[in-house]
């Protein structure tokens, strides 16, 4: 069965810092999701302005029914006009979800290391709902690198769904304070041996990775020379 392009009502918009918004998009009547997965992305446009059409991972999971949710970054025509004008009762036409960056939720067992920078950690809330909520035994790291300690996106969620969920673990990295900021946790920019110290099974690990072109590659690197593992068990996310 074809997957239907809807228009949407944008059911809320919430700002989640002063450059990224959350959009939830509410299923119009009737409206069949197909058979979607958490991790994939939908594509949206304004309905006035179809050439301008842009990709982003679903921030929401499988198991929201009734809409979708979107994070964007203003970045762009379109993450420029969606952050600085979408809000409650506007439409925009959603292609539905598609994708390949998917959580292994199965077999059993499996430790996802999810890496991120920016706004690459969206699709991650979704893989820590879906398996918070389904209470799998996979054990979700996410490892995540900001500027400051302002521009962690979903810091309470995540901090919540390790509290609800002992598998789960939220770290950040900040590569940009000051000296005199009174920030506890980690400083300073990802490296090989910060990511390494959290493998310890390398067979049951999987690691995802969603931000820009150049943390994707050193991460990659990471899996496939310096742990020596098969392309197989890296996943990525990509852009500019």
């Amino acid at each position: 069965m074809a997957k239907v392009i809807a228009e949407m009502l944008v059911e809320s918009a919430t700002m989640e810092l002063p450059d990224v918004k959350t959009l939830k998009l509410q299923w119009p009547e009737g409206y069949d999701p197909g058979d979607f997965k958490t991790g994939q992305f939908i594509t949206v446009y304004w309905p006035h302005k179809a050439k301008y059409k842009r990709a982003y991972s679903l921030s929401s999971c499988a198991l929201d029914r009734g809409f979708y949710e979107v994070t964007v970054k203003r970045d762009g025509k379109m993450g420029t006009s969606l952050v600085d004008w979408a809000d409650t009762g506007d439409k925009l036409v959603v292609i539905p979800p598609t994708g390949r960056f998917l959580p292994v939720f199965d077999p059993p067992g499996k430790h996802l290391i999810c890496v991120a920078g920016g706004s690459g950690v969206t699709p991650f809330r979704g893989f820590a709902r879906e398996a918070t909520r389904r209470n799998f035994d996979t054990r979700i790291t996410i490892l995540y690198t900001v500027r400051t300690t302002k521009d962690v996106i979903f810091e309470k969620e995540f901090c919540d769904l390790a509290q609800q969920n002992p598998r789960i673990q939220f770290h950040v990295t900040c590569t940009r304070l000051t000296p005199e900021d009174p920030w506890t946790g980690r400083r300073g920019r990802m490296t090989p041996e910060w990511v390494k110290s959290f493998v310890d099974n390398p067979a049951q690990t999987v690691f995802y990775a969603c931000g820009t072109n150049e943390m994707v590659a050193a991460v990659e690197h990471l899996v496939t020379h310096d742990l020596g593992l098969p392309k197989e068990q890296m996943k990525t996310e990509k852009w500019g």
